[in-house]
């Protein structure tokens, strides 16, 4: 009989942690460590496009070629996410050389520290080992879980049927799979209703985009078939046509597919052109809306999008496009004679042009503005500015995307 493992709390702040691979689990397990304040070490020919985010924008270190045993020097820990059993080896060897904790993804009886099965509760975190059996722990960690939950689900356990299933005209003799659209919030995992994070226990696959929060894919069962679906902006991306293919393919294979979105599925998602896929293929679909960020990211920077006597209507717009691009829908001249609050999502790249746009078609360049860069997350950060001044205030103060640009006299409404 082999000895039972001796439970323990890493405190991984600011301590380097390696993790060999840059595939699907390495996008599982890495947002828990950043989220441990590690110093992550990513060693990996290649990355997913929601890993390649995360080392763009500083958050980890990439060394893009294979695992070299020097790799491990200074490290605590390392965390093999690769398939190949050879290489796999190699690493367990170099950690024990150095006598370092070694977690295995491929061979649990390989490794010497294993990771558990997590749900986490305000500051309250449960880790869950099940004797070497995955399921057995998720079943238990999915108990606990519900015990903590402060409100209920108020149907049960039976998923509940979207209009769309009607309209597919599939209740009758419908695919034993199905597909839900779930909103996952703005970036604190806490975030997502209580059904999406349910539906999220019940999948078999997760369609998965980069602005999801990482610790709820941390979370999946180990067999949960996870795609990376990012979309990083100017970057790499999957064909949305591709995305269709996948969420109605796996679905009639019987799958329970969970499209996973940051955000809201219907603000700026692409859900409607995925529901209509769904649709037009037979396949049952759930929307499960999400907290948008274009709410919430105002809010956690202590911005109210309306607010008595200040303003009456808040516009929320995408700025992806420029405002003289022959392609934009929205009409700029027509939001700078408005006297609410604008909120501008996806609008960092073009937003000297829009505020330039603006102030051309009447709004004041004092108007106050502010740009809050990754919402609800330990990495939030706040600019607060003017229209006429907030463009050049974003260059020097190297704000990036995801970033929510908000133009009203709302910015500073609850200032003093």
């Amino acid at each position: 009989m082999s000895a039972s493992p001796y439970p323990l709390g890493l405190r991984l702040d600011g301590r380097r942690v390696v993790v060999v691979g840059g595939g699907a689990v390495a996008t599982r397990r890495v947002p828990a460590l950043l989220d441990a304040g590690a110093d992550v070490l990513l060693v990996a020919p290649e990355l997913t496009p929601a890993l390649r985010a995360r080392a763009d924008a500083g958050r980890l270190r990439w060394v893009p070629r294979r695992f070299a045993p020097d790799d491990l020097d200074g490290a605590w820990l390392v965390q093999v996410a690769i398939d190949d059993p050879v290489a796999a080896e190699s690493v367990t060897v170099a950690a024990a050389e150095r006598r370092i904790f070694c977690v295995r993804a491929d061979d649990r009886t390989a490794a010497t520290a294993w990771t558990p099965a997590v749900t986490r509760h305000g500051p309250v975190t449960v880790a869950v080992l099940g004797g070497g059996d995955p399921r057995r722990a998720m079943t238990v960690r999915d108990a606990i879980r519900d015990l903590l939950a402060v409100r209920l689900e108020p149907d049960g356990d039976t998923p509940t049927r979207s209009r769309a299933d009607v309209a597919t005209g599939t209740t009758g003799g419908r695919p034993t799979g199905r597909v839900a659209l779930v909103g996952s919030g703005p970036g604190d995992p806490e975030l997502i209703t209580v059904r999406g994070w349910r539906l999220l226990t019940e999948a078999d696959v997760v369609v998965a985009d980069r602005l999801v929060p990482g610790l709820l894919l941390d979370e999946l069962r180990p067999d949960v078939e996870l795609v990376d679906a990012s979309k990083i902006p100017y970057g790499p991306s999957r064909a949305q046509e591709e995305i269709n293919q996948i969420l109605v393919d796996r679905a009639l294979a019987g799958a329970s597919v969970v499209r996973l979105k940051g955000g809201d599925p219907y603000v700026f998602g692409r859900g409607g052109e995925e529901l209509l896929a769904c649709a037009e293929a037979g396949v049952p679909v759930t929307v499960v809306p999400g907290v948008t960020s274009s709410i919430a990211a105002p809010a956690a920077a202590g911005i109210p999008v309306t607010h008595r006597g200040v303003a009456h209507e808040f516009t929320v717009v995408s700025g992806h496009l420029a405002p003289d691009s022959p392609a934009s829908l929205v009409r700029w001249e027509a939001l700078a004679g408005l006297r609410g609050t604008l909120v501008i999502l996806m609008g960092l790249k073009n937003l000297a042009a829009i505020a330039a746009t603006l102030i051309a078609h009447g709004r004041p360049p004092e108007t106050p503005a502010a740009v809050v860069q990754e919402a609800t997350t330990g990495a939030q950060r706040v600019l607060r500015s003017t229209l006429g001044a907030v463009a050049a205030d974003l260059l020097a103060a190297d704000l990036r995307p995801p970033a929510v640009v908000v133009v009203g006299d709302v910015v500073g409404a609850l200032d003093g």
